[in-house]
């Protein structure tokens, strides 16, 4: 399984004409990005730089630019309200980007810009992503810890706000991309204890997702799990049965219980950044597990299109969503 980083979309920046801008990103007006942590985050690792927008022009996807974020050492969330009927859903949304940058609109205000008419709440998480080298100074939990506890604090402020936000504190669910879909898939199964000490009253709130939606994920069997132990300074063993089919058994670090949330996974067999056993490796877990779970195999349309829509069948997955959270009973059918 070829698993390189810099075969990635959010890491072509070798190959794309990218425009830096000065400022950190910004979302459109009448949205404020709200920071996450009252002081400095746990386990901060330095960044290589300022933070930074940079525009991808070269590697269009469905004819469009990108935006890319660096050297995000703050953490944020962005809420975006319903434009339509309220259903009281509402959905966290992790960007891709291979843990080092951020694919923030392809793969996260876009997101929000479709679920928010259709009464569903929308809280972009902007999430810590350092690119100062290999892990474990940027990159999927147990090699870094940031991502994950960016996403548990998140979870838990959401719940917290939920009256104020006009958000059913049952039906909180979170939505990621490539190493967002990871995000998505460890959230899941790492709830009931925080990685961090209690700040505030919002990290006495449940941090579970109430459902899950990992799109073209990474980092889920255990082939890519060993690939991830072997990156950094500092190795990581990954134990396994001596048996065990290391493509389609699961990431130990992902360890699904009848507790871990429904869950929709969607992937391309011609995924070659991500490869299409880490779904069905997640998938035969939760069903092993009786956790209802939904997934969607294609054979064309590769890796981080986000919900731009092409000829290729894949790009139609929002309305599978859609559908599927109403047969979940998260938002009418």
């Amino acid at each position: 399984m070829t698993k390189p980083l810099l075969l990635s979309l959010c890491m072509m920046f070798p190959f794309a004409a990218l425009n830096a801008q000065t400022t950190t990103w910004q979302p459109t007006p009448g949205h404020v990005q709200i920071p996450i942590w009252p002081g400095t985050p746990p386990d901060a690792q330095p960044a290589k730089g300022p933070e930074t927008t940079e525009l991808a022009t070269k590697e269009l996807v469905a004819g469009r630019p990108w935006l890319a974020v660096e050297n995000v050492s703050q953490p944020t969330m962005t809420v975006y309200s319903p434009t339509g009927k309220n259903t009281g859903a509402a959905v966290v949304v992790f960007p891709g980007g291979g843990y080092q940058i951020l694919a923030i609109d392809l793969e996260g205000s876009e997101i929000c810009d479709w679920l928010t008419p259709r009464g569903i709440t929308c809280v972009l998480l902007k999430y810590r992503v350092t690119d100062v080298g290999e892990y474990p100074k940027s990159g999927p939990y147990p090699e870094s810890p940031m991502a994950l506890e960016d996403a548990q604090r998140t979870l838990g402020l959401v719940r917290f706000h939920a009256a104020e936000w006009h958000i059913d504190p049952h039906k909180i669910g979170v939505l990621g991309f490539s190493a967002g879909g990871h995000l998505a898939a460890a959230i899941s199964t790492h709830y009931a204890k925080r990685l961090y000490p209690v700040v505030d009253a919002a990290d006495k709130e449940s941090c579970r997702p109430d459902f899950a939606v990992p799109i073209y994920p990474g980092h889920l069997s255990l082939s890519a799990a060993e690939w991830d132990a072997t990156q950094g300074t500092k190795k990581f063993i990954v134990p396994h049965p001596p048996n065990a089919d290391k493509d389609l058994s699961l990431n130990p670090e992902i360890p699904v219980t009848s507790q871990t949330p429904p869950t929709f996974l969607l992937q391309n067999e011609d995924d070659h950044v991500d490869n299409v056993d880490d779904s069905l490796s997640y998938y035969i877990a939760l069903k092993n597990a009786r956790v209802p779970v939904e997934m969607h195999l294609y054979a064309h349309g590769g890796h981080a299109f986000g919900l731009r829509r092409t000829k290729l069948p894949a790009t139609r997955w929002p309305e599978l969503v859609e559908t599927w959270l109403g047969t979940i009973g998260m938002i009418p059918e």
